[in-house]
């Protein structure tokens, strides 16, 4: 299944406190499992940074990754499909 990068533009994301991370991460499962139709989606993980977020999903599509962003009310200014994966051990 496609793995996705989606760039969410968050002012001051990267000052929020664990309090503040972990609702946002509650908020995202819950709309998740409110997604019937989109059961495949899965979020991996997030990178947060000065006022963006970076996060990882596996989907089949693009436009189910936008609805998980309508439902969560989370931005997805920028959704890119990861091609590739390469680490250290590519060079080996």
């Amino acid at each position: 299944m496609p793995k996705f990068v989606i760039e969410r533009e968050i002012q001051g994301a990267g000052a929020l406190s664990d309090r503040d991370l972990k609702a946002a991460s509650q908020k995202s499962c819950r709309a998740l499992r409110e997604l019937p139709e989109v059961p495949e989606v899965q979020w991996l993980q997030s990178y947060v940074t000065g006022d963006k977020l970076y996060c990882v999903y596996i989907s089949p599509n693009e436009e189910q990754i936008r609805e998980h962003a309508r439902v969560s009310g989370f931005p997805a200014n920028r959704i890119s499909q990861v091609m590739s994966i390469i680490d250290p051990t590519t060079a080996e």
